[in-house]
C-alpha cells in the first residue's frame, strides 16, 4: 500500500474517531445541563407519556428573550419532546389520535400554539440554522391556550399532569410563565 494512501486513511480514521468521541463529550455536556426526563399519567386505561429535557432558568429572562415569541420552540432542550397516549383522546375540545408525536409551542406574551406534530425528530432544532426542525406538512393538532404569570418563578422547565373534576390536564411551566390544556378520553 503506497504511503500516501495509509497516510490518508490513518487521518480520516482519526477524524471520524474524534468527531465521534467528540458528539459524546458534547451530548453528556448538553444533558449535565438540561437532563432527560419522562412523565407518565395514567388514569383508568389512559396512558400518556412525556419525553422531554430539562433546561434551568439560571437568571435569565426566558420568554421573549431566550424564549423568542412567535417562533416555533422544541418545548425543552436537546431532542424533541415527545407526546405519546394510547387511545383518542380530546384535547382542549379537538381529536387527537393515538399514538406518539413531537411535542411543539409557538409561545407569544398572552397565549402559545401547542403543536401536536406527527413526525419524529432527533434533534430539536436543525443544526445548520439553529431553528426548530418542525415541519408543518405533519401538524397533527394545533390548539392555542392562553399564559398564565406565576407567583413564583420555576427553575427548571417542568412538564406535569393533574386531574381537575373530570378533565386531564398538562402543565407546562418556567420561569414565571405557565400554561395548560385539558384532555379526555374520545367517545
Amino acid at each position: 500500500m503506497p504511503k500516501k494512501f495509509r497516510f490518508t486513511v490513518t487521518i480520516l480514521i482519526f477524524l471520524i474517531l474524534g468527531g465521534t468521541i467528540g458528539f459524546y463529550v458534547l451530548k453528556d455536556q448538553t444533558k449535565s445541563l438540561s437532563p432527560e426526563e419522562t412523565i407518565s399519567y395514567r388514569h383508568d386505561n389512559l396512558k400518556v407519556t412525556v419525553f422531554y429535557n430539562r433546561p434551568y432558568k439560571k437568571d435569565r429572562l426566558i420568554f421573549g428573550n431566550l424564549v423568542p415569541f412567535g417562533e416555533v420552540w422544541r418545548t425543552g432542550a436537546n431532542e424533541a419532546t415527545t407526546f405519546k397516549v394510547n387511545q383518542d383522546i380530546m384535547v382542549d375540545g379537538s381529536l387527537l389520535e393515538a399514538g406518539e408525536y413531537s411535542l411543539w409551542t409557538i409561545p407569544n406574551e398572552d397565549s402559545w400554539k401547542v403543536i401536536f406534530n406527527k413526525k419524529m425528530y432527533a434533534w430539536g432544532i436543525d443544526l445548520t440554522s439553529e431553528k426548530a426542525a418542525r415541519d408543518p406538512e405533519y401538524d397533527a393538532l394545533i390548539i392555542e391556550v392562553p399564559t398564565h404569570e406565576k407567583l413564583n418563578s420555576t427553575e427548571q422547565f417542568t412538564i406535569y399532569f393533574d386531574r381537575q373534576q373530570e378533565m386531564h390536564m398538562m402543565f407546562l411551566t418556567w420561569g414565571e410563565t405557565f400554561i395548560s390544556f385539558p384532555f379526555k378520553k374520545a367517545n
